[in-house]
């Protein structure tokens, strides 16, 4: 019995994660070859081991050998043969290891930070971080323990690449599996799941348990369940809603904080209309309007999301268009309305056949009302551009307007006011001969008489100061 062999095999499949039927397999490929060196290129080489004893049996030509007399050349053969066959069943075994895991959550160590990503160490494989699979804003460093999601696993001929990711959607999913143990036993399910990753994430849930409050649920004991996969997400906000069989209510429910007035659906459209008090507004669209984009994808609808004043001028302006053709009557406007035409433009999309079949109207009529729609579509918008542009221009103008005078320096503006007073005219008055004298202007004898002034203040001037040191002089 060939018991160091039989302790190889069980070594190399133990740590290599290969089956020893592999690793034996290898083993008569590697003597097969070194068989063929020692022996000139023979054809016919036969080599079998046995799985219990490790007894080898070679034999070539028909004729049996023994394999410990091959030589040093035959025996580094047999090494590389057995070398490159384990590394190949071993990348095998990886890619068959990590292809089942796809779409599992993965923790491991990072080992290389580059500029396409981040390389992690995951035990028997390596994984790869891209960079555009990255949480926005953070940052990683070697040695640190990250969790990802296995994207994809490729065969490459040297390697197998296990792409990560952390800004999937799933990946989501995934982590609620970890931290919710309602999500995992399915009483609690995830039913639809919208997310910009580093930003913010909107999940609707429900519970086949009426007992089970599926939102509570995941939000945890004072949120330390919702908190744990913030944490874990680098502060990225997450929404969790209610879900409902009611697209309106759902709609409702998705863009919550904003509260919610009325919501039309138009199903030929595809589209959602949310009507929202005007402090609403901004709350509704969220920042760059990433609320009512995130609502969309978490409903399926295209959101609209409009304040009552501009619904009512949209209803008014289909009112009037329309009231004029004969046959439309209020009854014909309310299921318009009802159907979730709220504006002339909605028309063009809905198109000829809803009219005809929903409304049980002519196509005389239908079409009469589509070229109507159409016109007075064309106009509105052509009146929104213009006062676009308009309100583009007195922007532009302001701005102007404000730099002229932000770029004019504190001398041009003296400069400018002294002009404006050397442009006044001069004060005249009038003599008592009746000629008009400049007053800004004095005449000889009043310089005259200034000057004698003068002199007799500085006079005065003069002897009081004598007296006073007189004065105090007696007093010393």
């Amino acid at each position: 019995m060939n018991a160091d062999l039989i302790r190889f095999v069980d070594s190399i499949s133990r740590d290599k994660n290969i089956e020893k039927e592999f690793v034996f397999l290898d083993l008569e490929a590697a003597m097969v070859s070194a068989a063929r060196k020692a022996f000139d290129g023979a054809e016919d080489v036969t080599i079998a081991i046995d799985r219990v004893t490790g007894e080898i049996q070679a034999m070539v030509n028909g004729e049996p050998i023994d394999m410990k007399t091959l030589g040093r050349i035959a025996a580094q053969t047999a090494k590389q043969v057995m070398i490159q066959r384990i590394r190949e069943d071993e990348r095998s075994a990886i890619f068959d290891e990590y292809s089942k895991r796809v779409g599992t959550v993965v923790t491991g160590t990072v080992t290389r930070h580059e500029s396409a990503g981040l390389t992690v160490n995951l035990g028997r494989g390596e994984g790869f971080l891209p960079r555009s699979e990255q949480i926005p804003g953070d940052a990683h460093h070697p040695g640190e323990r990250i969790r990802a999601m296995i994207l994809n696993v490729r065969e490459d001929q040297t390697q197998v690449k296990i792409i990560l990711t952390q800004t999937h959607k799933d990946y989501i999913r995934k982590l609620f599996e970890l931290e919710v143990p309602e999500v995992a036993d399915r009483i609690i399910e995830i039913r639809a799941l919208a997310r910009e990753a580093g930003y913010r994430t909107k999940v609707a849930v429900s519970s086949i348990d009426v007992k089970v409050d599926p939102v509570g649920a995941c939000v945890g004991v004072r949120g330390s369940r919702i908190r744990n996969i913030v944490d874990e997400l680098g502060g990225e906000k997450i929404d969790i809603v209610r879900w409902n069989e009611s697209s309106q209510v759902l709609i409702t429910n998705a863009l919550k904080p904003a509260e919610v007035r009325e919501t039309h659906l138009c199903f030929e459209l595809g589209r959602a209309t949310v009507i929202v008090d005007e402090d609403q507004l901004s709350l509704a669209i969220g920042k760059r309007g990433q609320n009512v984009r995130l609502g969309a994808q978490l409903t399926g609808w295209d959101i609209d999301i409009l304040t009552p004043a501009e619904y009512d001028k949209n209803v008014d302006g289909v009112e009037r268009a329309l009231k004029s053709i004969e046959g439309v009557e209020d009854l014909v406007l309310d299921k318009m309305l009802a159907m979730g035409i709220v504006s002339l433009a909605d028309f063009a999309g809905i198109g000829l056949d809803p009219l005809v079949k929903d409304l049980e109207m002519s196509p005389e009529l239908a079409e009469r009302i589509l070229e109507v729609a159409a016109a007075g579509a064309k106009q509105a918008a052509e009146e929104a551009e213009a006062a676009r542009k308009a309100a583009i221009e007195a922007k532009r103008a302001a701005e102007v307007a404000v730099k002229t005078a932000g770029d004019e320096s504190p001398a041009e503006a003296v400069q400018k006011e002294e002009g404006d007073t050397e442009a006044e005219p001069e004060p005249v008055s009038e003599s008592s001969d009746g000629e008009q004298t400049d007053a800004a202007a004095p005449s000889e004898d009043a310089e005259t008489t200034d000057a004698a002034g003068d002199a007799e203040n500085v006079e005065t001037e003069s002897a009081g100061d004598v007296d006073a040191v007189q004065e105090g002089g007696a007093t010393t």
